[in-house]
């Protein structure tokens, strides 16, 4: 329970204007959470919330690393991350109905009589939202320190294979119909 208080914002006395927040994440965050395909998360998240009548603008910024496997060579590789993130907090008599209703991944609402703010959940998707798709080093990293050199090697004897493949195929382009 104190883990959920921890993320929880009382807004309700908060004086209208610009509040920050400051949340250091590591791995224990996780836990409560599925499984992760990263580890060694070490993450700053920056909140700026912005209390105005009837609505909240959350601005969050992420800032630190994590440790993934190399979709290249499935070694581990230390990634960076960082990205923003905003979120327009709108308060409602219905904030269900609004909540279903609503488009926009961006706005969520909440209820008139609500008096504190989650953002634990917020915090994990943006988390994971700043991490990339396809995670390995930049080709002019390539055989640095975190590639596996065994496997980068088989990998461009594969591809010599592939492009010497190739040309036994080259006189049948000139029966393709387009």
């Amino acid at each position: 329970m104190a883990s959920r208080r921890e993320y929880e914002i009382a807004f309700v006395g908060l004086k209208p204007g610009i509040h920050q927040f400051d949340y250091e994440i590591d791995d224990r965050f996780f836990e409560e959470f599925e499984k992760q395909d990263f580890k060694n998360c070490k993450a700053n998240v920056k909140l700026q919330l912005e209390k105005n009548t009837g609505f909240m603008l959350l601005k969050f910024e992420v800032v630190g690393t994590v440790g993934v496997l190399c979709d290249r060579c499935g070694n581990d590789l230390p990634l960076e991350l960082w990205d923003e993130f905003e979120m327009l907090v709108k308060m409602t008599d219905e904030p269900e109905k609004m909540n279903d209703e609503e488009e926009s991944p961006d706005v969520f609402y909440i209820s008139r009589t609500e008096s504190h703010l989650h953002v634990k959940s917020w915090i994990y998707e943006f988390i994971v939202l700043s991490i990339p798709m396809q995670k390995m080093c930049r080709e002019s990293e390539m055989g640095g320190p975190h590639c596996n050199k065994e496997v980068l090697a088989r990998l461009a004897q594969l591809n010599l294979q592939t492009n010497e493949n190739k040309s036994i195929w080259k006189g049948l382009d000139k029966f393709r119909n387009d």
